[in-house]
């Protein structure tokens, strides 16, 4: 299935909480929880249970209004800055944080975070904890040189990234450029955490096809080692559930250092 046009995610409208309710809710018929959910969750909780990505600053870049990712970090980074590109990832992911009536409830995640660190008795804390550690909800435009733009940030320590790259790109320069821009977020050392979807070319919303940039692993690899990264971690699992509304063929998970 990959024929008729496909929408942009950046350039056309966005619903932001039909995809999560999609891709990333506690459903009973949500067939994505192992590889949206799990996976992320674990692989995060991994590389940084080990220690060696610390710092102040982190930045996330990720698509939709997803949160899930950033569990793990919330206890290592005194300032969490959240990047969207769509207005209404924008206020869907700031109702969550400040608590507001209809926001999208991610109960379930804060549960597998708690339950991965073994505190499965403290997951209202751990959910109250990451709000309080995301300081700021930026709008931001890959058209602009510093995609923060009249913003300038403090260079981070560590930026994360899920599923943002391969839905904003729409061929391999075009990748290429947009991944200089976010490695200009970093500070030298700073690590960078990519988690995209491997061999795919769209995805559904609300009955509307969205491009997906096809790209397999070897291609992310020598993107970052052309811009100056060091690969520290890869991980990849293969797709784990039968759906119409994308067709990737697995998950990659990669961890870099910007080298000094």
């Amino acid at each position: 299935m990959d024929c008729g046009p496909k929408k942009y995610y950046h350039k056309h409208d966005f619903d932001s909480r039909h995809y999560l309710e999609t891709f990333f809710s506690d459903k009973p018929d949500m067939v994505f929880a192992d590889d949206s959910l799990k996976f992320p969750m674990v692989n995060f909780h991994y590389v940084f249970s080990s220690g060696f990505m610390k710092g102040d600053v982190l930045v996330d870049l990720s698509i939709a209004s997803i949160i899930h990712h950033l569990y793990s970090v919330c206890d290592i980074f005194k300032d969490i800055i959240i990047l969207k590109l769509n207005e209404r990832c924008n206020m869907e992911t700031s109702k969550w944080k400040d608590s507001r009536t209809g926001a999208f409830t991610w109960s379930h995640a804060s549960a597998h975070a708690a339950k991965l660190e073994e505190k499965s008795a403290q997951i209202q804390d751990k959910e109250m904890q990451l709000k309080t550690a995301i300081s700021h909800v930026i709008s931001c435009d890959f058209e602009n040189e510093n995609i923060t733009y009249p913003v300038v940030l403090p260079l981070a320590d560590c930026v994360t990234s899920l599923g943002i790259m391969e839905v904003i790109s729409k061929d391999e320069d075009d990748y290429m450029r947009n991944l200089e821009k976010i490695s200009k977020l970093l500070r030298p050392g700073g690590h960078l955490i990519l988690i995209g979807l491997l061999n795919a070319s769209y995805y559904v919303v609300g009955g509307e096809r969205v491009h997906i940039f096809s790209y397999d692993e070897s291609f992310v690899k020598n993107a970052l080692s052309k811009l100056g990264f060091v690969v520290d971690y890869y991980s990849v699992q293969r797709r784990r559930n039968e759906s119409n509304m994308v067709d990737y063929k697995a998950i990659m998970f990669i961890a870099a250092h910007k080298a000094k």
